[in-house]
């Protein structure tokens, strides 16, 4: 997809949003995520491992949360 039409769909699911609508957002890219979600939920092994708030996590606690390395630590934790 070009940049016109990536800025194109951004403005729209945005419009929709202000709207009221709700909008599942599925991307790899984090930025486009972070930017475009008021909420966020982190799917890991096939499980909701994380939901919070839009900017709850910075980049390297969400990507922790994507890898499972932090549910693997606080399993440690709970463990100790």
């Amino acid at each position: 997809m070009d940049v016109g039409a990536q800025e194109f769909i951004h403005n729209r699911l945005l419009d929709l949003r202000d709207e009221g609508k709700a909008i599942l957002l599925i991307s790899a890219d984090l930025d486009e995520v972070r930017r475009l979600s008021d909420r966020l939920a982190v799917i890991y092994d096939g499980q909701i491992v994380a939901e919070s708030v839009h900017d709850t996590w910075d980049e390297m606690e969400l990507g922790l949360l994507m890898t499972g390395s932090k549910m693997e630590e606080e399993d440690t934790h709970e463990q100790n």
